[in-house]
């Protein structure tokens, strides 16, 4: 089903068009308009000329439209005087709310209104054009269809009536605009972690594949640089994604471990690296004394070895709570924020850079209403600490999404590590007329 947000606003009458041309998107259809037993009219039937456009014809997944229905011709009229004097409809007092019905990728209906704003119509003369305005949450890909569907048009003269216009039950409502989402790209989540950083030639190490597809064919492989070693294992990801192996590393050349689906790595399909360093055992110097009968005085040497121990990968963050700005109710608009700040270590001194992921749920408000996690966007920003082996790279500014979106990365270099200030400020795109009341969502960010 679409999510619905009506918002008020539009004008009278129908776009200018070339003489004998009729504007895109108009479209007839036959109507049954039922008045109110108070009005002491009869249902009038007759055609209704309506044209329905959109904002934006092209969205993304995620994305808000503004729709507009214009009734430019309608079979309804004014109002009787119910004391039978005549009289005219005055002045600004006619309100229309109207239905747009979705189908094709994506169905359901949106609700329109109109702002209160008519010149006067004499009591029984047909009633004017309107125009109706409403918002709707794009939420699949694809072609979606817009039809005209029933219409009210309420006087607040002297009585409040309602006149109902519904399309005639033989024949449904034409289509009268079109518009072709296109999905939100999508993260490449895989990652791979390591029970150990390093070990001896010919040691067993624990490896985790996550966020692969649940029974994808993962291989789990040693690597030198952008080349593969000898060491592989193959398994299945589970239910969840995740595979879980031991990999024995006997290639000395070994210095990351990857996962990936598919007969060779990728960057669509594979998980970055992660780093791992085999730590050669030195056998202890052995002294032989010269065959003598009389040794003469004798010198040794021995060989000093000192090893660098290879630390982890771990980030912290400045608090777990983020609050965006207010928005007025009816406006709707951009609620601005900024994540607490996350600071990134990478102290594995191997070739491998990583990645910071994030995703967001739907923002949760009263009654269950929600806003979709696609609503919320971000700018983020990564400095490294002087000293730092690594360039930190910021993630494009754009959707974040329960798809999920990149905010910051470093990339494979021979040699890497350092410290990272990472932030970034968010917008929550809130439509008119959200409920009043607190949305909330959370945020999970991911570092591989």
């Amino acid at each position: 089903m679409a999510v619905l947000a009506a918002t008020t606003g539009g004008a009278l009458g129908a776009p200018a068009a070339a003489e004998g041309e009729t504007p895109p998107g108009q479209v007839d259809f036959p109507t049954h308009c039922l008045p109110p037993q108070e009005a002491g009219l009869p249902p009038a039937d007759g055609p209704t000329t309506a044209r329905i456009t959109v904002d934006n014809p092209a969205p993304q997944v995620g994305d808000t439209v503004t729709v507009t229905y214009q009734v430019l011709r309608t079979p309804a009229v004014a109002p009787l005087d119910p004391n039978g004097a005549g009289g005219e409809l005055p002045a600004d007092t006619l309100t229309p709310t109207g239905r747009i019905l979705l189908a094709g990728a994506q169905s359901g209906e949106v609700t329109v209104v109109g702002a209160k704003r008519n010149d006067p119509v004499p009591a029984g003369a047909p009633l004017p054009a309107v125009t109706m305005t409403g918002t709707f949450t794009v939420t699949a890909p694809g072609e979606t269809t817009l039809a005209p569907g029933s219409y009210t048009l309420h006087t607040g003269h002297l009585l409040e009536l309602d006149t109902t216009c519904t399309a005639d039950t033989a024949s449904a409502a034409p289509v009268s605009a079109r518009l072709t989402a296109t999905p939100l790209p999508t993260a490449n989540l895989r990652s791979v972690f390591l029970g150990a950083a390093h070990g001896g030639p010919g040691d067993r190490v624990k490896v985790t594949a996550a966020g692969f597809p649940p029974g994808a064919a993962v291989t789990v492989a040693g690597r030198a640089g952008a080349a593969e070693t000898a060491d592989r294992v193959r398994a299945t990801a589970d239910e969840r994604g995740t595979a879980l192996v031991e990999l024995p590393v006997t290639d000395r050349a070994t210095t990351a471990v990857v996962a990936y689906e598919g007969a060779a790595w990728t960057a669509g399909r594979g998980s970055g690296p992660a780093a791992y360093t085999v730590i050669a055992v030195t056998a202890p110097p052995s002294v032989t004394a010269p065959p003598s009968v009389t040794p003469p005085p004798s010198t040794g040497t021995q060989k000093v070895t000192a090893t660098v121990e290879p630390g982890a990968l771990g980030m912290t963050q400045t608090g777990e709570d983020i609050t965006l700005g207010a928005v007025p109710y009816g406006d709707g608009g951009a609620a601005p924020g900024r994540i607490g700040t996350v600071t990134v270590t990478d102290a594995r001194g191997g070739p491998a850079g990583w990645s910071l992921i994030g995703k967001v749920t739907d923002f949760t408000g009263p009654g269950g209403i929600r806003i979709p996690g696609a609503s919320l966007s971000w700018t983020p920003r990564c400095v490294a600490a002087e000293g730092s082996r690594s360039v930190c790279t910021p993630g494009s500014a754009g959707v974040v999404g329960a798809d999920g979106a990149l905010l910051a990365s470093t990339p494979d270099a021979p040699l890497v590590g350092g410290t990272f200030t990472i932030d970034a400020t968010v917008t929550l795109k809130v439509p008119p007329y959200t409920p009043p009341g607190a949305y909330t969502a959370v945020l999970t960010l991911t570092l591989s």
